[in-house]
């Protein structure tokens, strides 16, 4: 699939529709085409630049290698859940299976990764394999909002950062409800609009759109909306956390904003430097080349234009409190 075909959907929605309600409906009709334009064209950016955990997360330490905050994340997810040795558990929306791969080792627990996108399959079950995690961690392809398992199946169900694809935030969570045993858990963190938000505000409209956009979102919902979803489906919410509001040294949308003073390692210096003044320019132009000279794929500077769309508007809700990517609810299958 082009690069260009995810861009190329934003294009004609500029162009010919009435409102962003109606931009979104459609959006929330064509979701799976949508999402797998959306990662088939980021998927190696995202692997080179973030690496294999595609989400956000704290950074109570204040300046530490991203990839500990990361994991320590994933951990705490686990913890909350109380996800124990043996049981088998379902990562919906797997993303290559990072995350997958660091709580089966953390937990000690079955993971089964659920993935509508072909590429990170074939993708994530070679990292599987390269990590020597066969007997603890699979990847199957299927949609989230018709998962291919049968009836209380899985001990625990999570999702991390995932569910912002679904059309419907009630139908996804119906979905882990009814693959979950009677009595087991499901944790989740939910991408979501905080109380902050307001429709009336011109620059609060212009970043949920950028958000939308930068990160293949149909449409983004409130914190109210995700726990009257989730407990519309019969779950018993246990917890409902915002960890955004955490008083953190560094907010969690630090590595997105260029500022350097927190890289810790060569590896976070190349994470942050692109979204300097000066890298970017930079990385636009090694870009170009690599497109040019046919080492990069057709297309790649668009996408990466709609990517740093939506990298300022994650730094701006964050540095406005519109917004949250860890809204953490732990639920519970009654009995």
């Amino acid at each position: 699939m082009s690069k260009n075909n995810y861009s190329s959907r934003w294009q004609r929605e500029a162009k010919g529709l009435a409102s962003e309600d109606e931009a979104r409906d459609i959006r929330k009709s064509q979701y799976a085409e949508h999402v797998n334009a959306f990662y088939d064209a980021v998927t190696n950016i995202y692997l080179q630049g973030w690496g294999q955990s595609f989400h956000l997360c704290r950074y109570p330490r204040g300046p530490e290698r991203n990839m500990m905050a990361l994991a320590r994340h994933e951990h705490y997810l686990a913890h909350a859940m109380g996800l124990s040795p043996n049981i088998r558990v379902l990562d919906v929306g797997c993303g290559v299976g990072g995350s997958a791969r660091e709580i089966a080792a953390f937990a000690g627990c079955h993971i089964t990764g659920l993935n509508l996108n072909e590429f990170q399959v074939k993708r994530g079950r070679e990292l599987i394999k390269i990590d020597g995690m066969e007997s603890s961690v699979d990847i199957v392809q299927g949609d989230f909002m018709r998962m291919p398992f049968d009836e209380n199946q899985f001990d625990a169900v999570y999702a991390i950062e995932a569910t912002l694809h679904a059309p419907s935030l009630k139908n996804v969570y119906a979905q882990c409800y009814r693959v979950l045993k009677p009595g087991g858990v499901f944790g989740v963190l939910e991408w979501a609009l905080t109380d902050k938000f307001s429709k009336s505000d011109h620059l609060h409209i212009a970043i949920r759109l950028g958000i939308e956009r930068g990160n293949g979102i149909p449409a983004l919902q409130t914190i109210a909306h995700a726990q009257d979803a989730i407990k519309a489906v019969g779950f018993e919410l246990c917890l409902a956390d915002d960890l955004a509001t955490r008083d953190d040294p560094l907010g969690w949308w630090n590595p997105l904003s260029g500022n350097l003073k927190s890289a810790r390692g060569w590896y976070d210096w190349l994470l942050i430097v692109r979204n300097t003044w000066w890298g970017r320019p930079t990385m636009r132009v090694l870009i170009r080349a690599l497109e040019w000279m046919g080492i990069a794929p057709k297309g790649t500077c668009t996408i990466t234009e709609d990517l740093l769309i939506g990298n300022d508007a994650l730094v701006a809700a964050g540095e406005e409190g519109i917004f949250t990517p860890m809204l953490l609810m732990v639920a519970k299958k009654p009995l």
